[in-house]
Order: structure tokens, then C-alpha cells, then sequence
């Protein structure tokens, strides 16, 4: 019976046959997006810390990352390290790196990881950059060396104000790496991609909508709530 009124609004012939593969890009998504939000956070926390820097050369080097990543869009930094990476072969081969770039995941992590990292690198000196300088001064007088003040006074503190930003950009991450695609990697978009180059039904794409909704979703509720229970101590009784 249920089979039955599923059959009246979706084709089960191309659910039996595709339904699974789907499900299997969806958590080639759930890999990607997870590895990379990760690896850009420990990078981005550094780029942070040189943009605050008082050297200003070493902030300069991080403007200037922050500025490219953000600046461009992130289906033509793929591109470039995907497409780019086969004109200087010769010169990769010699330095172990060509098997690392002719991998379409590798370059999709790489790209991604970088991109990542630039906007996560923005939301931390901000939050690093909102607190009162009263609390490095306090840390100081406590006896508490620079990277000890960084660790348990400062970081903990900018990442509450920057959990809502951080929550957004992992949101925009797992709608972005739809453009993994492009460069053969089957993730949910990629089997999308594959299914309807065969069956030619545009259902699969409705199918891999209501997948990204739901994997947004689910992201968005959990973040929410693990927000409330990090600020549970801000709340006034």
C-alpha cells in the first residue's frame, strides 16, 4: 500500500536503482565537508593569529590569503588546483606531489580546506578582536604566559562569540561542495550528475534537494542546540 502511493509521485524503477548510490554520495558529502571544515579550523586559527600580528609582514601574508580566498569564487580555486596541477607535472613528480594533485578528492579536500580556513580565519579575529583587553591585562596579572592567556582565556571566549558565524559557514561548506562534482568526485551531487546522464529524469535532482535540505537542517538543529548549551552560563537565571 505505502509502495503504492510512494509510486504515484516518485519513480521506484529509478529510486531501486540509484536510491542507494545516493544515500553513499550523501556521506562522500558528510566526509568531505566534515575533514574540511576540521583541517580549515586548525588553519584558520592560525591565519587569525597572524592577522593580528603587530609584524607587518606576517599580517600582510595573511591579508593577502584571506583577500584571494574570499575574493574568488571557490568552483575557480578548484579549477585551477585541479586543471592547474597537470601543467607542472614534471616539476610535482620529483617532490612526491603529483600523486597527492592528480587525485580528484585530494584536490577537492585541498580546496575546500583552504577556502574554508580564510573565512574561519575572519570569524575568530573577530571574536578574538570583540573582547575587552581587559582580560589579556587579567590573564597577565594572573601570571598566565602569552600562548596559556590564548588557550584559556581568549580562545574560549571568541569562539562563543563566533559559534553562530561558524555554524553559517559550515552550512555554506556543505552546499558548496556540490562543486566537487565538476571535477568527478561522486558525492551527492556527482551521483546526481551520474543518474540523470542515465535516465535523464529530473527527479534525482529533486531526490538530492531534499537530501541537502535535510543534511542542512540536521546541521542547523544540532549546532542550535550545542549553542544553547555553551551559553546556558550567559543566560540570566
Amino acid at each position: 500500500m505505502i509502495r503504492d502511493l510512494l509510486g504515484l509521485v516518485v519513480d521506484l524503477n529509478l529510486l531501486d536503482r540509484y536510491g542507494w548510490r545516493m544515500l553513499d554520495g550523501l556521506a562522500i558529502t558528510l566526509k568531505l565537508v566534515g575533514i574540511t571544515f576540521v583541517l580549515g579550523a586548525v588553519l584558520g586559527l592560525g591565519i587569525a593569529l597572524m592577522r593580528l600580528s603587530r609584524n607587518r609582514i606576517v599580517a600582510g601574508i595573511a591579508f593577502a590569503y584571506v583577500y584571494f580566498f574570499r575574493g574568488t569564487p571557490l568552483l575557480a580555486q578548484l579549477f585551477v588546483l585541479y586543471y592547474g596541477a597537470g601543467q607542472f607535472r614534471d616539476t610535482l613528480e620529483p617532490l612526491g606531489l603529483w600523486t597527492i594533485l592528480r587525485d580528484a578528492w585530494n584536490c577537492a579536500l585541498i580546496t575546500f580546506t583552504l577556502n574554508t580556513a580564510a573565512y574561519q580565519a575572519e570569524i575568530l579575529r573577530g571574536g578574538i578582536q570583540s573582547l575587552p583587553k581587559g582580560q589579556s591585562e587579567a590573564a597577565a596579572a594572573l601570571g598566565l604566559r602569552p600562548w596559556q592567556a590564548l588557550w584559556k582565556v581568549i580562545l574560549p571566549q571568541a569562539l562563543i562569540v563566533g559559534l553562530r558565524p561558524l555554524g553559517n559557514e559550515l552550512i555554506l561548506m556543505i552546499k558548496a561542495s556540490a562543486v566537487a562534482s565538476l571535477i568527478t568526485v561522486y558525492d551527492l551531487m556527482g551521483v546526481t550528475r551520474l543518474a540523470f546522464s542515465r535516465s535523464y529524469n529530473f527527479q534525482v535532482y529533486l531526490w538530492a534537494a531534499v537530501l541537502y535540505l535535510a543534511l542542512v537542517e540536521t546541521v542547523r538543529r544540532v549546532w542550535a542546540f550545542a549553542e544553547r548549551r555553551l551559553t546556558r552560563h550567559l543566560r540570566p537565571a
